[in-house]
C-alpha cells in the first residue's frame, strides 16, 4: 500500500507541473553555457540563484569551490540525499538547436545539464511542499562538480556533504540518477550490486634508440614495440579473465615521432581499464605493467607504466534498491520500472558516496519514439526535455517516501 497520502501525492504532481517549464529553461541555459571539471563557476551561480529564488537554503564552495549542498527540513532525524553532477565535456557540439553550446570545444554531451535542472526542480518543489506540510524526511541536495574524470564526488564527501551540519542532519541514504537514451521515456531502471564499473587510466612510455628511417637496423624502434604492446594487452581480457567476469583494456591514444624520416626514441600509449570485481581490477593493473615491460624488452626497448586508479565500482546496496523499487511501484505507478539485467562498463563517481552510505543509483529513460538522440559522449547528443518532469517527480518522491531509518 502507498505510504504517502493521496492528497500529498496529487499536490506533488501539481507542483512538478508548475516547475517544469522553469526547469526546462534552466536546462537549456546550462546547455548553452557548458563548463568543465572544476570550472563550473557560471553553472554554480545559476544553481544558487534558482535555489535562492525558490527559498531553498544552501551551502556553497564545496569540492574546490563549485559544489553546492542544499537543504529542506523534515521530521526524520537523518536525511535522504539526492545528487546531480553539473559539469560538461571537452567536446565540440554538432547539434543545430537554439540552445547549442556557445563555447567552442565544450558541450553537455552526457546530460548533466538535465540532471542539474531536475535536482533544482526537485529542491524547489519540496521547499514549496514543506511550506504547506511537514515533510516526513529531511532532504539534502548535492550539486557536484567534476564527475567527468575529476572525482568531484570524492571531494564532496571529503568536504562533509554527507555529514551532519548546522543546516541539517547527516545523510542516511543517497539516490542519484543518470539519463539513458536507450530506455523508454520516463522509465526507471536499476539493479542490485555492481551498476557501473571501476574506471582507471594508464600511460606507458616506451623508450628505444633513435635512427634515420633509412637505416632501421641502427634503431631500437619504440613504435614497433609499442604496437606489439597494444596487441598483447588484449590478451589480458581474452585469455586471463574468467569469461563470465567482465573487464576492459582500451588503448585510446598512441603518440610517437616528430618527423617522417626519423625513427624516434620514444612512444607513449594511453588508455583506460574497467572491471566489476576488485580482484579483476588488481589483476589488470599488475599484468598491464608486466606485459608492457616484457614486450618492450623483446624489442630491445624499455617500458615504464603509470597506472592511476580512478573511480571504484558503483555498487548499489540491496536494501536501497529494494526501497527504490517499492517506492516506484507504490508511489509512482505512472512511471515504468525496468530491471537492469547487466552492469554498464562506464565509470561513475557516485561510487564515492556509495562507499560511505547506503545508496541506489538509477537510470532515467529518454526515448519516446518522436525524439532520438545520439548516445552519451557523442557530439550530437542532447537531453530530452520531456524527461525532466519524470525526473523531478521521481527524485522528489524518493525523498518523501523513503522509510528506512
Amino acid at each position: 500500500m502507498p505510504s504517502i497520502p493521496a492528497a500529498l501525492r496529487n499536490r506533488l504532481t501539481q507542483l512538478v507541473a508548475e516547475e517544469t517549464s522553469r526547469a526546462v529553461d534552466l536546462r537549456r541555459e546550462l546547455h548553452t553555457h557548458p563548463e568543465i571539471c572544476y570550472e563550473e563557476e557560471r553553472t554554480s551561480a545559476r544553481i544558487r540563484a534558482a535555489l535562492s529564488d525558490g527559498g531553498v537554503t544552501f551551502r556553497s564552495g564545496l569540492a574546490g569551490g563549485t559544489g553546492t549542498v542544499a537543504f529542506v527540513g523534515g521530521a526524520s532525524a537523518r536525511a535522504v540525499a539526492l545528487r546531480a553532477d553539473i559539469d560538461g565535456l571537452p567536446i565540440v557540439e554538432e547539434n543545430d538547436c537554439g540552445w547549442k553550446s556557445r563555447t567552442h570545444g565544450r558541450m553537455h554531451a552526457c546530460g548533466h545539464d538535465g540532471h542539474t535542472a531536475i535536482l533544482v526542480g526537485a529542491a524547489r518543489v519540496l521547499r514549496r511542499l514543506a511550506d504547506e506540510v511537514q515533510l516526513p524526511n529531511s532532504v539534502r541536495f548535492l550539486f557536484q562538480p567534476a564527475e567527468e574524470g575529476g572525482a568531484g564526488g570524492r571531494r564532496m564527501v571529503e568536504d562533509g556533504a554527507l555529514d551532519a551540519c548546522p543546516e541539517g542532519p547527516a545523510v542516511r541514504r543517497i539516490y542519484g540518477l543518470h539519463n539513458f537514451p536507450g530506455l523508454a521515456l520516463g522509465a526507471l531502471s536499476t539493479r542490485r550490486g555492481a551498476l557501473f564499473a571501476s574506471s582507471d587510466r594508464f600511460e606507458i612510455t616506451v623508450r628505444g634508440q633513435a635512427a634515420h628511417a633509412a637505416w632501421p637496423h641502427h634503431a631500437h624502434d619504440p613504435i614497433v614495440a609499442a604496437s606489439a604492446i597494444v596487441l598483447a594487452l588484449q590478451t589480458i581480457v581474452s585469455r586471463e579473465i574468467d569469461p563470465v567476469d567482465a573487464g576492459v583494456v582500451s588503448t585510446t591514444m598512441f603518440h610517437a615521432g616528430t618527423v617522417m624520416n626519423q625513427i624516434g626514441s620514444s612512444a607513449v600509449l594511453q588508455g583506460t581499464t574497467r572491471a566489476l570485481l576488485e580482484s579483476t581490477r588488481t589483476h589488470i593493473e599488475t599484468r598491464l605493467a608486466e606485459i608492457a615491460s616484457d614486450v618492450a624488452r623483446a624489442h630491445r626497448c624499455t617500458a615504464e607504466t603509470r597506472y592511476v586508479r580512478g573511480y571504484p565500482v558503483t555498487r548499489n546496496e540491496d536494501a536501497s534498491v529494494a526501497e527504490f523499487q517499492r517506492i516506484v511501484r507504490e508511489e509512482l505507478p505512472a512511471q515504468q520500472l525496468e530491471h537492469m539485467d547487466a552492469p554498464v562498463m562506464g565509470g561513475e563517481d557516485f561510487a564515492f558516496y556509495a562507499e560511505r552510505v547506503p545508496s541506489c543509483f538509477y537510470l532515467l529513460g529518454m526515448e519516446d519514439g518522436r525524439w532520438k538522440s545520439a548516445h552519451l559522449h557523442q557530439p550530437t547528443y542532447d537531453f530530452n526535455d520531456a524527461a525532466i518532469p519524470h525526473g523531478i517527480e521521481a527524485m522528489a518522491m524518493l525523498a518523501l517516501a523513503d522509510q528506512t531509518e
